[in-house]
């Protein structure tokens, strides 16, 4: 079976940076150890399979180990491929996934994603400090580890221990500082269990951010920046229990792929 395959630069105006997506569109759904195995040949964070149904889609998300519950960037990926080339022009995009309805919205130049919020829980876990090379100020709980350090400098600066982090009992950890020079927060993102070692663009990550820095700043539209070494860039809102994260997205690369299913 032929199939075509994208890969899409997300949260990003420019190639080689923010977070590559693959994305294939399918007639039909793969066996999901085939799909598995699409993701880790491509060997990105994630590789999205999408299918039409109804007047929308059904989309589902691969790390090179695992199929995830929600994804942002290749979710933005995969309605930049629709609208640009399975329906050019299309400006609203469904995807039912295991998260529910999500809905991606195109604007002139950026993508606006609409997204669940995750609650935030105080922690106390010893490991992830440990784990981090450095203790958090505050540390919280909703998918993955938040770790609240004071500094961008610190986050930059923190070369944590995978295997120690792959250990932990939740979807790794998420480390946050204010920003600076308009940028209202900073954040990385380590998920080595999943076979993502450090995340470059993650828009999963706001639905824990936006409701943390929207309660700490007072305010409910901000601007994150993912501090990795491909960077990411995101305007976002706090909607009721939504927020909504907006980034840009380019191509690198449309091209095929030939499996046995």
């Amino acid at each position: 079976m032929e199939l075509p395959i994208y890969q899409v630069d997300a949260f990003t105006d420019r190639l080689f940076a923010g977070n590559p997506a693959a994305v294939c569109p399918l007639p039909r759904w793969l066996k999901d150890e085939t799909m598995q195995s699409i993701a880790a040949e491509n060997n990105l964070a994630e590789t999205a399979f999408f299918l039409a149904e109804g007047e929308g889609y059904r989309l589902r998300w691969f790390t090179p180990a695992v199929e995830v519950d929600l994804c942002g960037h290749a979710t933005l990926a995969s309605a930049f491929v629709i609208s640009n080339f399975l329906e050019p022009g299309r400006s609203q995009m469904h995807f039912e996934t295991r998260s529910g309805r999500l809905t991606v919205s195109r604007g002139s130049d950026s993508y606006l994603l609409d997204f669940p919020i995750w609650r935030l829980e105080p922690a106390e876990n010893p490991a992830v400090g440990k784990a981090m090379g450095r203790k958090p100020r505050e540390l919280l709980v909703s998918k993955p580890y938040l770790a609240v350090y004071d500094t961008a400098a610190e986050v930059a600066a923190l070369a944590p221990d995978l295997k120690a982090i792959a250990a932990l009992d939740l979807d790794g950890v998420l480390a946050t500082a204010p920003g600076e020079n308009g940028i209202d927060y900073v954040a990385r993102y380590f998920a080595p269990a999943a076979g993502i070692p450090e995340d470059p663009a993650t828009g999963s990550s706001h639905c824990a951010l936006m409701p943390y820095w929207s309660r700490r700043l007072k305010r409910r539209r901000l601007v994150g920046r993912q501090i990795s070494q491909r960077g990411g860039d995101f305007q976002c809102e706090l909607v009721g229990e939504r927020v909504r994260i907006g980034g840009q997205a380019v191509c690198y690369l449309k091209g095929s792929i030939v499996v046995d299913d």
